[in-house]
């Protein structure tokens, strides 16, 4: 029997939810959404759990990421119960009940407490500056390390078990019969096409605008992906390699171009997808558009020679990687970008599970 939870709405607002209450079960947003068929009322369903407070749906279910917001629910809502913000609200709840440590309800709750952890991080690395510990030329030697060690360690102690967590509930709970590896290895190719391509993005609204946000998001992952590859890898700030040095120019600028155009997109809120923005929306954009002009300002430094003279740069740059690595990217807006990828990858094994039973 569900288990109704009466405090659930409150709990939803505190993730960004606006109005959902006013919902009454029209079936607007059904009838308009392309997810939408006989099986499943989409996104119908999830405002229903939500007012309802069935939590425990909600955790098993993968509907929420399958969303990716044209808005259209919302612009057609006759009671402006705003259903795509409430899916976008769910995807961060769901965050939190995949995040084992619990921070990234913190985080996502509380801007405060965003606000303390970076001030922490600005403390900490300039007590360690001011003390001497290191010279200039250890801070870039230390600093490459940090970023080789981060990714390592935020992937396997936080974001691996938390999608092994996401796996248990959507997955592994939801099989009547339980799957064989094969079923998972057939189905991997929707894990690889999501993650970089997000062609399901297309497929929700027609509209120039979509277009280019999607084209732009895919030279967002590559550019991100690429420049990570270049500093950590290939050790963009040390290397003499001309091809590697020009890369990393032209990743960083891309990044920087296009979230500085997302940025814009928030401001002047073009489209449904960005008229409300959480702060985790904001500090997505502002920190990854931060991260693409402190990087690249880093090497024309250490290109022009001035590097040593102007050392400040290099530790803002810093500043701004520490809390993208161990604050944004686990426990931040990035993680939409992971969970999305495999939720339609469990999609794709839920369905496979379905066909051969």
């Amino acid at each position: 029997m569900a288990k109704i939870n009466l405090k659930f709405g409150k709990k939803l607002e505190k993730y960004g939810a606006l109005d959902f209450n006013a919902c009454y079960n029209c079936g607007t947003c059904t009838a308009i959404c392309s997810l939408s068929n006989e099986e499943d009322s989409f996104p119908r369903e999830m405002v229903r759990y939500s007012i309802l407070g069935l939590n425990n749906e909600i955790r098993h279910s993968l509907k929420p990421w399958l969303c990716y917001y044209c808005g259209e629910c919302t612009t057609h809502c006759p009671m402006e119960a705003k259903p795509g913000e409430l899916m976008m609200s769910l995807r961060r709840y769901l965050i939190s009940v995949y995040d084992w440590t619990g921070i990234s309800g913190l985080l996502y709750r509380n801007l405060f407490v965003h606000i303390i952890s970076f001030l922490m991080v600005i403390a900490g690395i300039a007590g360690l500056f001011v003390s001497g510990i290191f010279s200039n030329e250890e801070w870039l030697h230390y600093g490459h390390y940090f970023e080789m060690f981060a990714i390592i360690g935020v992937f396997g102690l936080i974001l691996l078990p938390n999608i092994v967590r996401m796996w248990y509930y959507t997955v592994w709970t939801n099989s009547e019969k339980k799957l064989s590896v094969k079923n998972y290895l057939q189905s991997l190719s929707e894990l690889v096409v999501h993650m970089f391509v997000q062609k399901n993005t297309l497929t929700c609204e027609d509209s120039r605008e979509n277009k280019i946000w999607w084209l732009e998001h895919l030279l967002l992952v590559i550019s991100y992906l690429s420049l990570l590859v270049t500093t950590v890898f290939l050790n963009w700030f040390t290397t003499r390699y001309t091809i590697v040095i020009i890369m990393g120019y032209l990743f960083s600028i891309l990044i920087f171009i296009i979230t500085t155009d997302f940025i814009i997109r928030r401001l002047r809120r073009r489209t449904e997808k960005s008229t409300f923005s959480h702060p985790s929306d904001w500090l997505f954009v502002i920190w990854m558009s931060l991260l693409g002009i402190s990087t690249f300002a880093v090497r024309l430094l250490i290109d022009l020679n001035i590097l040593e003279t102007n050392f400040l740069i290099y530790l803002v740059h810093l500043v701004i990687l520490v809390q993208w690595a161990l604050i944004l990217v686990p426990f931040g807006k990035w993680t939409h970008f992971l969970y999305r990828s495999f939720a339609m990858y469990f999609e794709k094994i839920r369905l496979s599970s379905i066909k051969a039973a």
